[in-house]
């Protein structure tokens, strides 16, 4: 935060108006926080908005507790305030937007036709289908008043957004994904949004208002997103993503002695497929190393909700990997969790894997991983094993961490 807004170029963007502030995403407080430290100057009015209370948030700012990963009335209520705050800034002020992952659902303002309450039922039908981020994406700003560069539109003068990224794919760090966008040109259009809701396996499912507006912007009865942006006076930074959690993995393991090596292209797709291939990928990195080695990667993969248990994304990787850990020839363990300190519905960041997990699973009688990843019960598996990883939230979100490390060939 600080050097980005030592840039002499920020600076003589924000010029010498009055700040409007709007923090949006799992890293507001934190975000904010690291504003007020700096001598951005006084802030005349802003609304921030988090997944939990915040604690340090002073006046003229508002602070709002919201729903994550479905929005609630709190995401709502913080939507329609940076509307306003937005809209009723000083024309020779700039309003600074603090974004980070989890903006989507935390700030919401569904477009006019749709209720909050089918946003939601659409949002959860999505998100059980494990549709990939992006394309969720689409189909929100579709639905909505504040993404899709709509919060820019609102604004009286000149917009700056400082993002931290969570989006790794497909174009990694993309500013019309990350939050959906509030504050860039979008796109994307209503007809790839009613595809990504006419596949057979979610149509019957999403709440016959969201297929209408949908359906409605196809024919062209709607204003398309992209022909609405006519936004200018804006510049975005991306000042965090998932680069800088490996970078921070990488330095501790080089700390503890090991040799590191990075998986460059992210860990994507269905959360039990990229498991299941990734001791492939960590034994292909490590074939000519020697020793100690620790093997970095980052991403975010999805979960296709079939079964009755309870997980996440992480916690599916982890149990898909298990049996495959043979591949690597040596004693190692994987970890993979989400920078959020939240995977899934659970109080759980992720799990960890070893060369005995499939050993010591036996040993208590559980059931073989396959049955546990059928039922997506992969928490109960690793709550059994006592490997289960829980950090509490973090306050940051850039994505997930998969750290591999081995005791390396003698």
């Amino acid at each position: 935060m600080q050097a980005a807004l030592e840039d002499s170029v920020v600076r003589q963007f924000i010029g010498g108006g009055p700040v409007t502030l709007i923090a949006a995403g799992k890293a507001a407080e934190g975000m904010l926080r690291g504003l007020l430290a700096t001598s951005i100057g006084p802030i005349e009015r802003g609304v921030a908005v988090g997944p939990d209370p915040g604690t340090l948030v002073p006046p003229p700012i508002a602070f709002h507790t919201g729903g994550h990963p479905l929005p609630d009335r709190g995401s709502l209520a913080a939507g329609h305030e940076a509307l306003r705050c937005a809209a009723e800034m000083s024309p020779s002020g700039c309003l600074v937007v603090l974004l980070s992952g989890g903006a989507s659902a935390l700030l919401t303002v569904p477009l006019e036709g749709v209720t909050l309450a089918e946003k939601v039922g659409a949002t959860r039908m999505l998100l059980a289908a494990g549709v990939p981020i992006h394309e969720l994406n689409c189909v929100r700003k579709h639905l909505s008043a504040i993404k899709g560069g709509g919060l820019a539109r609102a604004a009286a003068g000149r917009v700056l957004t400082l993002a931290i990224s969570d989006v790794v794919w497909p174009v990694e760090d993309d500013p019309a994904v990350i939050g959906s966008g509030p504050t860039v040109v979008d796109q994307t259009t209503f007809a790839e949004a009613t595809a990504i809701v006419s596949r057979p396996e979610v149509r019957d499912l999403i709440p016959a208002g969201v297929l209408d507006i949908l359906e409605r912007g196809r024919d062209g009865h709607l204003p398309e997103t992209l022909e609405q942006n006519g936004v200018s006076g804006t510049m975005y930074r991306v000042i965090g993503s998932r680069r800088q959690a490996m970078e921070g993995a990488m330095s501790a393991a080089r700390g503890l002695g090991y040799e590191v090596t990075l998986l460059e292209s992210p860990v994507v797709g269905v959360a039990r497929v990229a498991g299941a291939d990734h001791p492939r990928r960590v034994a292909a990195a490590t074939r000519q190393l020697a020793g100690p080695v620790c093997v970095v990667s980052s991403g975010e993969t999805t979960v296709t909700v079939s079964g009755r248990g309870r997980g996440g994304r992480n916690q599916e990787l982890a149990l898909a990997a298990a049996s495959e850990m043979s591949r690597l020839g040596t004693a190692a363990v994987l970890a993979s969790v989400g920078t959020d300190g939240v995977d899934g519905p659970t109080d759980a960041a992720g799990a960890l894997v070893d060369s005995s997990t499939p050993a010591r699973a036996e040993a208590l009688a559980l059931a073989p991983a396959a049955t546990y990843l059928a039922e997506n019960d992969a928490y109960t598996y690793f709550d059994r094993l006592g490997d289960l990883i829980r950090t509490g939230p973090t306050g940051t979100n850039v994505g997930d961490l998969q750290v591999v490390v081995t005791a390396g060939s003698e």
